[in-house]
């Protein structure tokens, strides 16, 4: 089923804020760092490898708020490998330098890799955890130290996935970062709630993004995936953004702690719309 375009229709709620997407030159990052523009927020988009796609990002994010009427805000990109501490570090200080202040960190930067438990390469594995999990900690480290020093607040959005909660076999190492980013969301959240900080998470179900690219483009195994469904369609990144905009905006503001599902019904056990159990 289509989606209705409703960009026209997108609140200014985040105008003066200044924001970190990390791994935001495509997909769900793209989409966020976009969405977070076009309702008035400075972005800072923060890629690794080749810096093409990262700025294509960044060309976007200029239109987005120049349309809506915000003006040319400093949206700039930032190479970080999200997995190396060092750069985390380095990160999070030449955007300090720039800007002065955080208001908003979203921990997107994540990546996933194919393995038989049995024959999980540990390096891999550690990779995975490194970028998907402890980055995300460090990361937040680094934006909740600026938090607490400035006062006044902040927030946190972690994009965690329905495997925070549904097993996936067979990417052991993805289903064990983001169960961890579960409790990352809710114990941060636990935290420093009493000093204005909100830490919430976003659960993706089946996306159209690159990272689920070995069944988006081919009709078979995209069916497949959608029968499970129970909306009976894949997601887009702007669908997801949607949430990520939500949450880092004042409409949220007495939500911390929480993991917002937008998966089309996949957490609701879908196999279960017949009762054949009964």
């Amino acid at each position: 089923m289509p989606q209705t375009d409703r960009s026209t229709q997108f609140p200014s709620r985040l105008v003066g804020q200044y924001a970190l997407v990390t791994g935001a030159p495509q997909g769900i990052g793209r989409a966020v760092a976009i969405r977070l523009a076009q309702e008035g927020a400075t972005v800072a988009i923060n890629y690794i490898g080749p810096p093409e796609k990262a700025e294509e990002t960044l060309a976007l994010a200029r239109t987005a708020s120049s349309d809506r009427g915000h003006g040319r805000l400093d949206h700039f990109i930032i190479h970080a490998d999200i997995g190396d501490e060092k750069d985390i570090a380095a990160m999070f200080e030449t955007i300090l330098a720039r800007w002065k202040r955080l208001d908003c960190l979203v921990n997107n930067a994540g990546f996933q890799q194919e393995s038989p438990s049995e024959a999980l390469d540990i390096e891999a594995y550690r990779r995975i955890i490194d970028v998907n999990l402890n980055g995300a900690v460090l990361c937040a480290q680094k934006a909740l130290a600026h938090f607490v020093a400035r006062g006044g607040g902040g927030c946190i959005i972690n994009c965690s996935s329905v495997h925070q909660i549904i097993p996936k076999p067979g990417y052991l190492a993805y289903s064990i970062s983001k169960g961890g980013m579960a409790n990352l969301t809710r114990t941060l959240a636990l935290e420093f709630a009493g000093r204005g900080i909100r830490v919430n998470a976003v659960g993706p179900g089946a996306i159209d993004t690159p990272i689920n690219a070995a069944w988006t483009g081919d009709a078979e195994k995209r069916g497949a995936v959608v029968s499970h469904i129970p909306l009976g369609r894949v997601g887009t990144p702007e669908e997801m953004a949607a949430v990520f905009a939500f949450l880092a905006s004042d409409d949220a503001s007495y939500i911390t702690g929480q993991t917002i599902y937008a998966c089309g019904g996949l957490t609701l056990f879908p196999e279960f719309r017949d009762n054949w159990s009964s």
